[in-house]
């Protein structure tokens, strides 16, 4: 058994930070926990070819730990990775990492106050806090489409690329028209025999502002870390600019449809394509994708765009609804990812013996995105309605850090043995959360993930960034119910 004050899991963007701010904070008794062989979560595992933050590199990053050496404006995901060990390696946390240690199960012990941990491989953790920053785009979503599983060529999850796999050449069927989709086609288009994109629904596609960043600009940061800072928050007040539109006049979004529809016109020559690559639903309402080379890729002779749903997977072919078969070699499925059930049964069982993915089952709640009621000492980072449309992810993160770290600085001082959110602050918290997120453009009608089954916005923090940071500058202990330490 191995005893830890806070146990982290994950080791992306939100365990790294975490672990850092713990270890600036004096807290030596803690250990992070990652299912595969190095840090990096989302960038680790997405290796498929064009992935790239669609978030300026300037705010992507951690605020105490700038990067001056980005090479691009939309950082690719190698120069990420790359970023993330080495913030892994300067803050010395290695040696806190364990490798290749998925979480099975973790369940209160309500007896000695504090969590049981055992991993797939059978290793067992006893730890005081437990902060899960697995985040929500970690397990892939694949399409309940007949005859999956009989095909007989390759298929991968665009988050789960193959490399072994050589496409070059290949008739290869790439189903879904997201994020990743966007990027992944414009790079296999030009190598395949063949490509048919099979589109459900028509993304809006906006320009992407991308540049190379000069010698000269990255002296400078080098030399003036100043400079650097005061570019990083001018790209944040750029992006939280967007705010207005996308949750308090949605009628501004009417200037960027304007420039995401002259986008199509200039790039997609031919009408009836445009057509099918129009949206029908208002721009926001679904991620808003940035790109310059997704449409070029989508006139290209090889590239056919399938809007008819796909009937059934047969063992070399494709059967849309309309009757048409098309031979493949290879399918690649941009289907995004398990955002609604992103924890999976059995895994957090809570002090009156609650499963989490139970509790979770008509959609994510939490207080302040963070805690919820029933399950002590548990906290999230990057949890429900966290997700942003418009800003970078790592601001949210340092914000919950900050509220998590917190907390457990006044555990120790006040020698509590667990801190649990009431269920009447989490119920408030998330009423309010509801009445903000009514006529924002992600409410605005469409169907997305960014939505339950019952059509409550569960993912997206309908707000600016820095009225959450705000929030969450400083544990509020009135919002929980407290018990003082436990004898043992």
């Amino acid at each position: 058994m191995n005893d830890v004050d806070v146990l982290i899991l994950g080791a992306g963007f939100a365990g790294l930070c975490m672990g850092i701010r713990l270890q600036r904070s004096g807290v030596k008794s803690f250990a992070i926990l990652e299912r595969a062989s190095e840090v990096g979560g989302t960038w680790r595992d997405n290796r498929y070819p064009g992935c790239a933050c669609d978030v300026p590199a300037a705010l992507y990053s951690y605020s105490f730990e700038p990067n001056p050496g980005w090479s691009r404006r939309f950082a690719e995901r190698r120069e990420i990775q790359a970023y993330l060990v080495s913030c892994a390696d300067k803050y010395a946390l290695r040696s806190r990492i364990t490798f290749g240690a998925e979480v099975r199960r973790a369940s209160f012990d309500g007896q000695r106050g504090g969590w049981l941990v055992e991993t797939a491989g059978g290793a067992r953790y006893r730890a005081r806090v437990v902060v899960t920053a697995m985040g929500a785009l970690s397990t892939p979503a694949y399409p309940s489409i007949v005859g999956r599983e009989r095909f007989l060529g390759e298929q991968f999850h665009s988050a789960a690329w193959n490399p072994e796999c050589e496409l070059a050449g290949k008739r290869v069927a790439v189903i879904g028209t997201g994020a990743s989709a966007i990027q992944l086609v414009p790079q296999l288009a030009p190598r395949v025999a063949r490509l048919d994109l099979y589109q459900r629904t028509a993304p809006w596609v906006l320009p992407r502002a991308e540049r190379g960043t000069r010698g000269a600009e990255r002296a400078l940061y080098r030399a003036l870390p100043l400079a650097q800072k005061l570019a990083r928050w001018a790209t944040y007040w750029q992006l939280e600019s967007q705010v207005l539109a996308f949750a308090r006049h949605p009628r501004l979004m009417r200037y960027a449809e304007g420039v995401a529809r002259r986008h199509l016109r200039r790039q997609v020559p031919s009408e009836a394509l445009r057509a099918r690559l129009t949206p029908r639903y208002g721009l926001g309402c679904k991620r808003v994708l940035l790109s310059n080379d997704y449409y070029p890729a989508l006139t290209r002779p090889n590239v056919e765009l399938v809007t008819e749903p796909i009937r059934e997977i047969r063992e070399r072919s494709l059967l849309d609804a309309a009757g048409r078969e098309r031979e493949v070699d290879a399918i690649v499925y941009g289907t995004g990812f398990q955002v609604q059930h992103f924890v999976a049964p059995g895994t957090f069982i809570g002090a009156d013996g609650r499963d989490l993915a139970e509790v979770w089952r008509d959609g994510p709640e939490a207080y302040k995105g963070t805690t919820v009621a029933g399950f002590p000492n548990l906290f999230f980072i990057v949890g429900p309605n966290t997700g942003l449309g418009h800003s970078s992810m790592v601001f949210m993160i340092e914000s919950q850090v900050a509220y998590v770290v917190d907390a457990v600085r006044q555990m120790r001082e006040h020698g509590w043995a667990r801190v649990e959110v009431s269920p009447a602050a989490q119920a408030s918290y998330n009423r309010a959360l509801e009445v903000r997120s009514q006529g924002t453009v992600w409410t605005s009608g469409c169907s997305s993930w960014y939505l339950s089954s019952r059509g409550k916005n569960t993912t997206i923090w309908p707000d600016f960034t820095f009225r959450f940071r705000q929030s969450l500058r400083r544990f509020d202990p009135g919002a929980y119910r407290i018990c003082a330490e436990e004898p043992r």
